[in-house]
């Protein structure tokens, strides 16, 4: 990211949670709504200005997981791992948190570069929930900011974190384990992975996909990935 760069921001979460509404306070005016290429699936995005900094804010359509299982969940899946935005903002509900984890996490095995947003603080706090924001931190080693996105309160430093992500480097990666038979497997495809795609992308998250037999990623990989995706896939090379 160069320093003229404006810096895009994935917005995501499951639908209300008041996403839409963070998407608002910070892009303000600055927005411009549309359809993702070839979906009928809206696509918004938006601009604010931090620290004299541009930042494009895309609000991603509001769902439950990444799994494909709908053209909304295809295309937030989609632009997280192939469009490459600089911070993904995660918003949540903190009313019922617990509902709200599938997406975070799924989330944050495609990129380490987030912020969860924890919204609705003041109906948590109306129906007697107390969330440990920073135990919550600690274990998805990602910062969480509590805001109540409506009357504005914690967008400053939700800004901040997003800033900082934005700027510093990354190395710790929130990584779910999984049974020794699927981790070998993962061992062994990533090899190939890392091959054609370089190490710089999450190699990981893509094998287990592939393992999982996902009827939509060889299509999403050809897609934005090109001839050689083509190639391997007709080979036979991730079966």
């Amino acid at each position: 990211m160069t320093a003229k760069e404006a810096v895009t921001v994935a917005l995501a979460g499951n639908p209300n949670t008041g996403k839409s509404t963070v998407f608002n306070a910070l892009t303000g005016l600055n927005q411009h709504t549309g359809n993702w290429p070839g979906k009928t699936v809206l696509q918004s995005t938006g601009t604010y200005i931090f620290r004299e900094r541009e930042f494009k804010l895309v609000d991603l359509p509001g769902t439950y997981s990444l799994l494909a299982n709908s053209p909304e969940e295809q295309v937030a899946r989609d632009f997280l791992y192939f469009g490459n935005p600089h911070v993904t903002v995660i918003v949540a509900d903190a009313t019922c948190l617990e509902r709200n984890l599938n997406l975070i996490l799924q989330v944050l095995e495609i990129t380490n570069r987030a912020v969860v947003c924890l919204n609705l603080m003041d109906e948590a706090k109306r129906k007697g929930i107390e969330v440990d924001v920073n135990r919550l931190q600690e274990l998805l080693m990602v910062p969480v900011v509590p805001t109540v996105a409506r009357k504005r309160q914690g967008l400053e430093e939700l800004q901040e974190k997003i800033w900082q992500m934005a700027c510093n480097k990354r190395d710790r990666q929130f990584q779910i384990r999984y049974s020794p038979e699927i981790e070998r497997a993962v061992a062994k495809l990533e090899p190939f992975l890392q091959e054609m795609l370089g190490t710089e992308a999450n190699t990981r998250w893509l094998a287990l996909r592939l393992l999982d037999g996902d009827p939509v990623i060889r299509d999403s990989l050809a897609k934005n990935l090109g001839s050689r995706s083509v190639a391997a896939s007709s080979e036979g090379k991730w079966t």
